[in-house]
């Protein structure tokens, strides 16, 4: 019997709207400005604000225990984000990463 579990794979795109409502740092001494927007975005996630911005993504199934954020990876116009139960490989032929699945794909 094949055991079900929950991963979510996020792509945030950089220079949105979105992405700079994401990313507001809460620094007294006006540091923020030291750190690039990727930076500034990436912190947002490891300190649960994307949690309050997109609940949807962290929804419980019926199946699904508490899900977490385990990577960030980051490309050039992006950060790719795994949230699941636990830590897992991503298919790469399922992917929405492209530059994953670009690489499996076959072209005639």
């Amino acid at each position: 019997m094949n055991a079900n579990f929950t991963q979510h794979e996020i792509l945030l795109m950089t220079g949105t709207s979105f992405s700079t409502s994401l990313r507001v740092m809460k620094d007294d001494q006006g540091k923020a400005d030291q750190y690039t927007e990727k930076e500034q975005l990436e912190d947002a996630c490891w300190n649960g604000l994307l949690q309050e911005m997109l609940p949807e993504a962290y929804a419980k199934t019926e199946h699904s225990g508490m899900l977490y954020l385990w990577q960030i990876r980051e490309a050039a116009f992006f950060l790719e984000l795994e949230i699941g139960e636990f830590p897992a490989a991503i298919d790469k032929y399922y992917s929405i990463d492209p530059y994953s699945f670009l690489e499996t794909k076959t072209f005639s």
